[in-house]
């Protein structure tokens, strides 16, 4: 039986993480990689507030088409009585 078709392809293993690691700091340096991680915080962070202000937005039009909200009441005294 051939090992590859046991072996998923996919599957990365400790060491492959260490060395992917080792790469990348050899690639970008020390100094480059926290200012990397902070760009991506901030992109992740307005990313966030991005899907926050449209569900706000998705909300505040939901309410305002609720017809239970736009329903008026007739006080009894000022409904015209027809005969």
């Amino acid at each position: 039986m051939n090992t590859l078709s046991i072996m998923p392809l996919g599957v990365v293993g400790i060491w492959q993480l260490v060395i992917i690691a080792f790469i990348v700091l050899l690639i970008f340096g020390g100094n480059k990689i926290p200012e990397l991680m902070r760009g991506l915080g901030k992109g992740v962070k307005e990313f966030k507030a991005g899907m926050d202000e449209v569900e706000k937005e998705l909300n505040k039009k939901s309410d305002s088409e609720d017809p239970k909200k736009e329903t008026k009441v007739l006080e009894p005294d000022k409904i015209e009585k027809t005969k």
